[in-house]
């Protein structure tokens, strides 16, 4: 079996879950060709990285003469239903508020049907709802191959209508959702005959890397929060935490892994509260020191204000780790209070304090015994061997239908852009 994986940029540093999925893939025989629509914006630190870069080929790195002949050639070969797609793009424009965009994404879809062609794809799979499955949506309106779509969040929970979240999954053939919570956002948008066609594959976490949970560190107390730094992910919110707790807890001591827009103003807050022996920011570093520093902390914490489900929370659990996280989205699925964490309300920064001071105060027996729980619950539910082989048998089962989408589907009775039921 022939899959395309198609990406708007690809690969990113958070999309260490995107490649261990096309490895578990590949081990399962299936062929995985990786298109993007652009190059990494941010430096690729890990190797790994790395060689999918090189293995990934890159739409707009064409050209556009090469686009404007692939959009002429989809045209002579197949007016109507270039004329389909077109107005299936002026539809989703429309609701976007960005035609001229989308007249982009349709030039994309026409250079990847002949690639589609050239290397004989039998269905395409896009990760996130946002362009790239606006590009997939309309490479099958032109006549490619059926294909479906993973919604992680939270972006496309917060603007379902500006991204055409209904009309995408109205042609796919089946839509993936991360957790039960994703899939209860994306029913809200389908008539419930069609809630069938959204299946849960959990992003997956490779068990051999983790056979058995590290030992906690015997000393001081260490968090460790991982994630861009964006309003979303609330860590500004950590910060009056450490500077509360450090009057009790002097061996208190933070790192924040990752990067991104709001880096200034955390490194401005932590010199103006005096706390930089306390909270140390790392930018991106690649998967063996995430795992290295999940491995000398205590705990992880994830205060976001919205999620879909984060690999980051697997990641620590997997090392043995509790978790301290807010109470959003999927994350209850995966974090038991009182078992293998603490889940609190998100914007709540007593009560995320107070999370952090009964972590402070459990014995490090409770801690050992809450990690080997949290080892045991994710690799029960987050195999990525089990969840790539739950995502092959859908493949092979939209294959098997004629690719399981129809170009033409069944019209609401709802506007486009706006929900089903």
């Amino acid at each position: 079996m022939k899959i395309a994986y198609v990406l708007n940029t690809y690969p990113q540093p958070s999309h260490s879950f995107i490649r261990r999925e096309l490895g578990a893939l590949e081990e399962q025989g299936v062929e995985v060709h990786r298109f993007a629509m652009r190059r990494p914006d941010v430096p690729l630190v890990d190797p790994q990285d790395v060689a999918e870069a090189e293995r990934t080929r890159y739409v707009l790195a064409a050209g556009a003469g090469a686009l404007a002949g692939c959009v002429l050639g989809a045209f002579a070969r197949r007016p109507s239903a270039f004329l389909r797609a077109l107005r299936l793009a002026w539809l989703a424009g429309r609701a976007a508020r960005s035609r001229l965009r989308h007249l982009v994404y349709l030039a994309e879809a026409c250079y990847l049907l002949t690639a589609c062609r050239r290397h004989r794809i039998e269905h395409v799979h896009a990760h996130f709802g946002t362009n790239a499955a606006a590009v997939a949506m309309l490479l099958r309106a032109l006549g490619g191959p059926g294909y479906s779509f993973t919604v992680h969040g939270p972006e496309e929970f917060d603007a379902p209508r500006a991204l055409s979240l209904a009309l995408k999954m109205r042609h796919a053939a089946f839509v993936v959702a991360v957790s039960q919570f994703g899939r209860s956002q994306l029913c809200r948008w389908l008539d419930h005959g069609d809630w069938g066609r959204v299946r849960v594959v959990h992003c997956g976490i490779d068990p051999a890397r983790h056979a058995a949970p590290t030992p906690p560190p015997e000393t001081g107390l260490r968090l460790v929060s991982i994630g861009r730094l964006v309003e979303q992910k609330g860590q500004m919110g950590l910060i009056p935490v450490i500077d509360r707790l450090r009057r009790d807890q002097p061996d208190i001591h933070l790192t924040l892994i990752g990067d991104g827009p709001l880096r200034v103003v955390f490194e401005r807050e932590i010199a103006r509260q005096g706390l930089t022996s306390h909270v140390t920011l790392t930018g991106w570093v690649d998967e063996e020191a995430v795992r290295d520093e999940l491995s000398k902390a205590d705990a992880l914490v994830m205060p976001s204000f919205a999620e879909g489900l984060p690999m980051v929370i697997m990641e620590a659990m997997a090392k043995g780790r509790p978790v301290i996280a807010t109470h959003v989205a999927g994350i209850p699925e995966l974090v038991r209070p009182g078992e293998t964490g603490w889940l609190v309300p998100a914007g709540d920064t007593q009560a995320l304090a107070a999370a952090v001071e009964d972590l402070a105060a459990t014995p490090p027996e409770t801690r050992a015994r809450m990690g080997r729980a949290a080892h045991q619950r994710v690799l029960q539910r987050h195999d990525m061997h089990r969840e790539a082989e739950k995502l092959a048998a859908h493949f092979r089962s939209a294959v098997g239908a004629g690719s399981g989408g129809s170009a033409s589907p069944r019209p609401s009775a709802a506007p486009e852009g706006q929900p089903d039921a």
